[in-house]
């Protein structure tokens, strides 16, 4: 009688814990699939912001010193705009100092830590724009005389990571949209290798945690931060 019900439990628990891997597994096959479905909105045809006159005039931010990370790139962008905004107190130090540890590794933590520290401006995460829609964000923000941060596949050596940098110019007409990146240099890429970025189609041999991440909207494709 003992043994059957040992045997009864030992099967329903055997039973319970395939369901849950099935479960498991359904879950994750549904989250790719909408994140193939949401990927495949975003990369829109933008050929038409070359013929616009609305993007006829390039837009950029001067004056803002390139900061190399020693942190985080979510740090060392904060640091950029902050300078930007005159104020030389807010640095990847006094910010690692403050909270001892990184606290930007999300788009909505980056979100958070731009309100917190400018609330002077309030600062949106847009995520999941449309090829087009991303472009025309970035112009406005610039014309309106903000640098843009923004997520996006960056290589550091030959390895892809997920990285943050800033926006500081966009020249349509002639193909060009302006970088401040963290690791170091500033970068001067056309349109559709910036879209291949911003949407990491660009990133090689994403390792599966990256993948699970922006398979449940730990991070973000097309995303940037505006600030106004």
């Amino acid at each position: 009688m003992k043994q059957n019900m040992k045997s009864n439990i030992v099967r329903k628990i055997g039973i319970a814990f395939i369901s849950l891997l099935v479960l498991c597994l359904m879950a994750v096959l549904v989250a790719f699939g909408i994140l193939k479905i949401r990927t495949i909105c975003i990369s829109t045809d933008f050929s038409g912001v070359y013929e616009n006159d609305k993007y006829r005039s390039p837009v950029s931010i001067s004056g803002i010193g390139l900061v190399k990370q020693e942190i985080s790139c979510g740090y060392a962008v904060i640091e950029m705009f902050a300078k930007w905004n005159g104020n030389t107190d807010i640095t990847e130090q006094s910010l690692f100092d403050e909270y001892g540890k990184i606290v930007t590794s999300t788009g909505k933590a980056f979100e958070k830590e731009m309100n917190r520290q400018f609330s002077e401006y309030t600062t949106t995460m847009h995520k999941y724009l449309k090829n087009e829609e991303l472009i025309d964000l970035v112009y406005e923000s610039l014309a309106a005389g903000f640098p843009v941060p923004f997520e996006w596949a960056a290589l550091l050596g030959d390895e892809w990571t997920l990285h943050y940098s800033l926006i500081t110019g966009l020249d349509v007409p002639n193909d060009l949209v302006t970088i401040m990146n963290p690791y170091g240099y500033v970068e001067e890429i056309g349109l559709q290798e910036f879209l291949n970025r911003t949407s990491f189609e660009a990133y090689k041999k994403m390792p599966l945690f990256l993948e699970l991440g922006f398979a449940f909207g730990i991070f973000e494709k097309n995303t940037i931060f505006v600030a106004e």
